[in-house]
């Protein structure tokens, strides 16, 4: 009976290809990102040689719509996005800038996110320092006013003081700040109920933000919350601060603590000097135990 000589039911894969094989017809290889079907029998003849290799498949270009990413992306914190005609590179922004849409039809972009008030100055600081500058901190060209919110601890008996300043020079003429206010205290025990008025209207040298001065205070914490605002007539000049400081004093032993509560505003009346600044110090010439202070700034 005659034999028959179907020769290969089906292709059989080989996998990578390799020089020193020997392939038969049918043989599928692959090779960097294509895949080869043998169409003649032999030893190290490259994919590339029509005479013995059919190219069944071949790679596609990366991303869907044929755009090569890995030259499309070039640079790290880079994204990729579609535009009206395929996918396209966005570099990455400044520090602090955020992803923005420009809505439908647009192309997405890096930008500032807006904000009425915008932090402009942060201290958390142990230092044993007296005094702390906020030099050049006011910029009235983009805030109408300000808001400062300060945590301090002092030596015992010590309180804080500030001045306004134009660049590096502190203002302290003798009369130029007015003050109008209100005080009050109250003991744990309630031995002690105290509250008055402050003020001192025919002019000072300084702005006491802080006026909890007791002989025997001890482990005093204050805490201020503090409004600049400037003249409508002339913004490049800052008038007014008003600031409202509660503070603790633990020298009360058995009776309690002492809590205290300050509201005091000032006028700065010397209307040819542009404030863009402010010095906070301690009056008794003792240091800050810590302090930590942060500066916003209301946008126009």
């Amino acid at each position: 009976m005659a034999t028959l000589n179907l020769g290969r039911i089906k292709p059989v894969f080989q996998g990578a290809y390799n020089n020193s094989t020997a392939y038969v017809v049918d043989d599928i290889v692959t090779f960097g990102d294509e895949t080869f079907i043998c169409i003649q029998a032999s030893t190290g003849n490259a994919t590339s040689n029509a005479s013995y290799w059919t190219k069944l498949a071949a790679k596609g270009a990366d991303g869907s719509n044929g755009t090569d990413l890995t030259s499309t992306l070039t640079t790290q914190g880079d994204i990729v996005y579609r535009d009206g005609s395929g996918l396209q590179r966005l570099g990455a922004g400044t520090n602090g800038q955020a992803l923005i849409t420009g809505g439908s039809g647009a192309n997405p972009s890096w930008g500032t996110v807006s904000s009425d008030w915008v932090k402009i100055n942060h201290t958390d600081s142990t230092s044993a320092v007296s005094s702390h500058e906020l030099q050049g901190i006011f910029d009235d060209s983009i805030y109408d006013g300000y808001k400062i919110l300060m945590h301090t601890e002092l030596p015992d008996q010590d309180y804080l003081n500030a001045r306004f300043m134009s660049g590096s020079t502190v203002l302290s003429g003798s009369t130029d700040y007015r003050k109008i206010g209100h005080s009050s205290y109250r003991r744990e025990d309630t031995s002690e109920n105290t509250t008055g008025n402050s003020s001192d209207t025919d002019g000072r040298d300084n702005m006491d933000i802080q006026n909890w001065n007791f002989s025997d205070a001890t482990g005093n914490a204050f805490f201020n919350e503090i409004t600049i605002f400037g003249a409508l007539e002339d913004t490049t000049n800052y008038k007014a601060l008003h600031n409202n400081v509660t503070t603790r004093d633990n020298s009360g032993g058995g009776a309690g603590d002492y809590f205290a509560r300050y509201t005091v505003s000032f006028m700065y009346i010397n209307y040819g000097q542009a404030v863009d600044g402010l010095k906070i110090y301690t009056v008794n010439g003792g240091n800050f135990q810590r302090f930590k202070i942060s500066v916003y700034g209301m946008k126009k």
